[in-house]
């Protein structure tokens, strides 16, 4: 177990945390989430001692062992398999079985046992240090974006291995779907404090939006209630009848806690610029072949249709051609046979992350975006350095002085400023922060184009595949549907296929609706949310009318009450007292009933979300 009590880290004015105080508990795992540069890693070196937080202290048992996959690449030993026995515990140090098993895992084929780990990629070697930290078994593993380096099979393999961890996991990864099946609680970094909430990271999100949901109208509320106690005073401070009514509220003013209003959090949101195509047809791949130095080809008489609004996804294990196939698509690379056939009204937008050699060092982030396109205003381009990740002067670094993965997000922000009507997407969400995945996530789903998209994030392959172009079996073949019947029908090598979901209790055993009725099923759904919430949205705007009518009167009748008492006109001072009385009443009641209205949309609104979601996930299945 480890005791995290009030640790405070800051670099220069910015403060990443204060006041944080958690604990990771026995057989624990544990999610670490919040943007880019809150600290997350930071948190993690604090961990294993290569950071020193400002204050506060890290307790763990004496002898508690941690393990922390590092980046740097330092290998002794002549073999793969050799390296990877280095790191098992002393009661186990001939158990190579149990390396040759995780590295298998995670890619390593089984001749690849006896090859020197200088031979493998650099991708290849980040999978070996990962191999070294598992067969390690530490008290507690850290793992800061485990599934960067892995294809699908090694990501799913590397998912079933830390949901079956039996002692403590701290995982940071950008993939929320990965994240969620292994995790048994998330730890959040957000407003420079970090809380720990039991459950997935949508029960997170949901409770912090709640509560600052509360927080924001609890301070409404009080300062609504502070602001007619200090009218009160104000007017009746000089009345010694009133004196004590006065001194009773001055006291009830200095009780109440002041709310500070919370400092707004941009949200990501952005948008791939379509261009309209009018065609049926968008291109086609017809018997196209390919190859590398005259060896086995990669892709051989490959067929491929695509229309207008098309979601393909492409998958399978590294090395096996998706980037190819994508380039070749694309126009990058010549096929050795076949061809590529785009409609004449086709403009494609080409995502490939290594392909970075064409950004200007002299510029800056957001001159990039500008040139991007001619009728990219400056507003336009900060909007999107932004949503990559470039806010404020970050915007103004020269891309000189990026790393590489700064550099890639710079690519796919010069994509979303052209128009396009055909996106290819070479893994997108590589270097992106778990908000920005989710973005980046609605933005694909709401293009109008057709999307051709390489990926191992099953959260987007679940969202948006209708079709699959899969590398498996030493071969290539298009599945014609989604990644969930994928699972359910072929599976992956290695694996059996899914069983489909068990019908609830009280199935009838039907069939499953037709798209076509999921579609009547769903505009029924969203005219009828129309008519419920409708009314209740009326509702709303007619109490907040009323209070603001009255709130107005109030002005009047305060400016009255002041005429009066200047003139010592008793009867019209008595008079307008107990009109401004009764329209407090009023002003009372309608936020009563604005409160109660809007409760009741919110939770009519949450219902039929809810009811639509259902829909939507049928029709992707």
């Amino acid at each position: 177990m480890i005791s995290i009590e009030n640790l405070e880290k800051a670099f220069g004015p910015h403060t990443l945390f204060e006041g944080a105080s958690f604990k990771i508990n026995s057989q624990e795992r544990v999610g670490l989430v919040g943007r880019n540069g809150h600290g997350k890693t930071t948190l993690f070196r604090i961990l294993v001692g290569e950071e020193q937080p400002d204050a506060g202290t890290v307790s763990m048992p004496k002898n508690y062992r941690i393990g922390y996959v590092r980046q740097q690449i330092d290998f002794t030993e002549q073999t793969v398999l050799a390296e990877g026995m280095k790191e098992l515990p002393v009661s186990e140090k001939d158990h190579a079985w149990k390396v040759e098993k995780i590295l298998a895992g995670l890619g390593f084929a089984e001749a690849d046992m006896e090859r020197s780990p200088a031979d493998f990629s650099g991708g290849y070697q980040v999978r070996l240090n990962l191999a070294k930290v598992l067969v390690s078994e530490p008290d507690l593993l850290l793992l800061d974006e485990p599934t960067n380096y892995l294809d699908i099979a090694a990501i799913r393999w590397v998912e079933r291995f830390l949901s079956a961890w039996c002692r403590e996991l701290l995982l940071i990864t950008h993939d929320r779907s990965f994240m969620d099946r292994v995790v048994t609680h998330v730890l959040g970094i957000h407003r420079q404090k970090i809380r720990k909430v039991a459950g997935d990271t949508g029960k997170y999100y949901d409770q912090i939006a709640q509560e600052e949901e509360i927080h924001e109208k609890t301070r409404l509320n009080d300062e609504r209630k502070r602001k007619q106690i200090e009218q009160f005073i104000s007017r009746f401070r000089a009345k010694a009848r009133l004196a004590n009514l006065v001194q009773s509220r001055i006291k009830t003013i200095d009780k109440m806690e002041r709310r500070e209003k919370l400092d707004s959090i941009e949200s990501l949101g952005f948008s791939f610029r379509s261009r309209p195509f009018a065609g049926k047809h968008v291109m086609s791949a017809r018997n196209l072949s390919f190859s590398y130095g005259g060896k086995t080809p990669l892709i051989d008489g490959f067929n491929l249709s695509v229309g207008p609004g098309d979601r393909i996804c492409v998958v399978g294990r590294n090395g096996r051609g998706k980037t190819t196939l994508l380039k070749l698509l694309a126009g990058v690379l010549t096929p050795h046979a076949g061809e590529v056939v785009y409609n004449p009204q086709v403009a494609a937008g080409f995502f490939e992350q290594t392909n970075i050699s064409s950004l200007v060092d002299s510029r800056t982030v957001e001159e990039e975006i500008l040139a991007a396109h001619p009728d990219v205003d400056r507003q336009t381009a900060r909007n999107i350095c932004g949503a990559m990740m470039f806010s404020g002067d970050d915007a103004l670094k020269k891309v000189s002085v990026l790393s590489g993965g700064e550099k890639s997000r710079i690519m796919l922000g010069r994509l979303l400023a052209t128009p396009v009507n055909l996106l290819l997407l070479d893994e997108p969400t590589n270097h992106l922060d778990m908000e920005s995945c989710d973005a980046l996530l609605a933005a694909v789903d709401r293009f109008d184009g057709a999307v051709i998209m390489v990926t191992h994030n099953e959260m987007f392959l679940y969202a948006l595949a209708q079709r699959l172009v899969v590398f498996q079996k030493g071969g290539i073949q298009v599945f014609q549907g989604g990644y969930r019947r994928f699972l359910e029908t072929e599976g992956w090598e290695g694996e059996s296929p899914e069983a489909a979901p068990k019908k609830e209790a009280g199935s009838t055993g039907e069939s499953r609706p037709s798209k076509k009725e999921l579609k009547r099923r769903r505009s029924e759904l969203i005219a009828e949310r129309g008519r419920v919430l409708r009314p209740l949205q009326d509702r709303i705007t007619a109490a907040e009318d009323r209070i603001e009518a009255c709130e107005q009167q109030l002005v009047r009748l305060n400016r009255e009450m002041q005429e009066a008492s200047e003139r010592g006109d008793g009867p019209q001072i008595a008079s307008v007292g107990q009109s401004i009385h009764g329209l407090q009443e009023d002003i009372e009641r309608f936020f009563v009933e604005l409160e109660q209205v809007t409760t009741e949309k919110e939770a009519r609104q949450a219902e039929f979300d809810h009811r639509l979601q259902a829909l939507e996930r049928q029709q992707d299945e």
